[in-house]
């Protein structure tokens, strides 16, 4: 019985400090866990799930800020560095594939890179495309890649038009029907979403993997 207290003290204590931010203890903590025989996804849907569905609520609530969003994703990375070589041992499978990328014209990249960790951390395997992306780029890696979502990101008004460019151009390359696609940015609507074309929008990380999990059925 203690020993049974003990390790679900470890899984608690884990989703704990990945929620505070803590990579060097995450990954600590990690490695004491597989060394004493926790199984990789046991921690990966016990811990670091759960923390960062728990990070995404306090941001929804306004009790995190982006730099306390920035600080849980970066100790979740850390955490999931250890084991997802172990996880790809294994039989355990992604909760969907999920290509990433900003707009061509637009080098913002720090809402991208929290959607990809939060995406991380709720089982997600991450083909993150970078910024300045071309739409020709983005068909050609749907093809390649064969996602299960995309992720379209704009940060300014004047590269918002790229989206709709690049929904046309997945759509000329006959690949629309085979992927979901999600846009993402500050200058942002739900109208603007519908109007070209896209399945879903996200306001901030944390409801994009809502709406992300929603749209594959997860």
């Amino acid at each position: 019985m203690n020993g049974e207290i003990t390790v679900t003290g470890q899984y608690d204590e884990l989703k704990e400090i990945i929620i505070s931010g803590n990579q060097a203890a995450a990954i600590d903590i990690v490695k004491k866990m597989i060394d004493s025989g926790e199984e990789p996804k046991k921690i990966m849907d016990v811990s670091l799930v759960p923390a960062m569905d728990t990070v995404g609520e306090k941001f929804q609530n306004n009790e995190f800020f982006i730099p306390e969003l920035l600080v849980a994703a970066r100790a979740m990375e850390g955490a999931l560095a250890v084991l997802q070589p172990l996880l790809a041992e294994g039989d355990s499978e992604p909760t969907g594939k999920f290509l990433i990328g900003t707009v061509k014209g637009d080098l913002h990249d720090i809402g991208k890179n929290i959607v990809s960790a939060m995406m991380k951390g709720a089982g997600f395997e991450i083909i993150d495309l970078g910024v300045d992306v071309d739409s020709k780029k983005f068909a050609q890696k749907i093809e390649e890649t064969n996602p299960d979502i995309v992720g379209i990101s704009a940060l300014l008004t004047t590269t918002m038009r790229e989206m709709k460019d690049t929904i046309q151009q997945i759509e000329s390359a006959g690949l629309r029907n085979k992927v979901k696609i999600m846009v993402g940015g500050a200058p942002l609507t739900q109208e603007y979403a519908d109007e070209i074309g896209a399945d879903a929008f996200g306001k901030d990380a944390a409801e994009a993997v809502k709406k992300a999990k929603a749209l594959i059925g997860k």
